[in-house]
């Protein structure tokens, strides 16, 4: 073997727009009949305390980054996802002057209940933002009618996959409060799992309009579109606003990185994969975009140690194969340009 050649695997990482690293199998392929639903549960407090934290956005993500579904805590720091896969999920929480929370639960073999997370202050405060707390404050001022509308709305879309039945109650809350913007969000959202992407967009910048541009998920969620689109200066732009209004946003970051990286920007994407991790360290695919990262600047330790950061978070699903595959031929890769005597490099 060359130790100067990059195995053949490693080119379907570097192909065209950024690549996710792992071929995921189908769930379901084999033809068994599908599993029990899973519930995932529990409670969230503020540290020093046992004081509930009321009102908070607890988000669900699918171990590839995709939402499952976002829930508001009740009055007693509760919060309850039903129907889910029997998979590998990360909770993500954030909220202003807090440290943010992502950890993986695994539900592939039984439901969580009584999971307890409390959130701690952030060690240095560097001023307002819009953040989680802010927008919670907003969505309480909503009338509760279209309050029930959202909530209705996000259990249909993200738990019940029932994208056209959530649309419906979306368009409820805006009706109810024109002045709505995460429903408007939320509408963009739903049109985005219906395949009408025209509809999202228009959706998405109504969000930003009503929100006096205020709303950073809003500006993450349209620039992330215009890197679905192949605009990357476009869509670059758009999410460093977003992360303007919204500075704890590891989804932001992630984005930004893979903006940066189609534009063959690798040291500013790199910066950009980084806070994403320091954000998110337990996201993982914050790993794969600094896995694309650092294969493209031929860093093999740091690419190899982004897959074992991988593989610890990830390590029984269908994807951990390939990863421990590529693992396997970085580590060939190092010992190959460890043996490679002085002599073998002269002409």
């Amino acid at each position: 073997m060359n130790p100067r050649k990059i195995p053949v695997p490693f080119a379907i990482l570097i192909a065209g727009a950024l690549i996710p690293l792992f071929t995921l199998l189908t769930p379901g392929a084999n033809g068994q009949s599908s599993p029990e639903p899973r519930t995932l549960s529990g409670n969230v407090y503020y540290a020093g305390g046992d004081q509930p934290a009321e009102n908070v956005s607890v988000e669900l993500r699918s171990t590839e980054g995709s939402m499952i579904a976002p829930l508001t805590t009740s009055s007693t720091g509760w919060f309850e996802f039903r129907g889910l896969r029997p998979m590998p999920y990360t909770i993500a929480i954030n909220v202003a002057e807090f440290q943010p929370v992502n950890f993986n639960v695994d539900l592939t073999f039984s439901s969580s209940r009584g999971l307890v997370i409390y959130l701690n202050p952030r060690a240095e405060r560097s001023g307002p933002s819009h953040s989680a707390a802010t927008v919670s404050a907003h969505e309480l001022s909503m009338p509760s009618k279209a309050r029930d509308s959202m909530a209705s709305g996000r259990k249909k879309l993200y738990t019940d996959k029932d994208a056209q039945g959530a649309l419906a109650d979306f368009q409820e809350a805006v009706a109810l409060a024109p002045g709505y913007y995460e429903a408007c969000y939320q509408i963009a959202m739903a049109y985005l799992t219906l395949g009408t992407r025209d509809n999202a967009e228009k959706y998405m910048r109504q969000s930003i309009a009503v929100s006096g541009d205020q709303y950073g998920e809003a500006d993450i969620g349209l620039g992330t579109m215009m890197l679905d689109k192949n605009d990357f200066p476009a869509g670059e732009k758009m999410i460093r606003h977003g992360l303007e209004l919204s500075p704890g946003s590891w989804l932001g970051y992630y984005e930004l990185g893979r903006a940066l990286l189609n534009e063959n920007r690798i040291d500013d994407a790199e910066k950009a994969g980084e806070q994403a991790r320091f954000l998110a360290p337990n996201v993982p695919i914050v790993y794969r975009l600094l896995s694309n990262l650092h294969l493209r600047k031929q860093n093999y330790p740091a690419l190899l140690e982004d897959l074992n950061a991988y593989l610890k978070l990830d390590p029984d699903s269908p994807a951990a194969v390939r990863a421990k595959q590529i693992r396997n031929e970085v580590q060939q890769k190092i010992a190959d340009d460890k043996s490679k005597s002085p002599a073998d490099s002269k002409p």
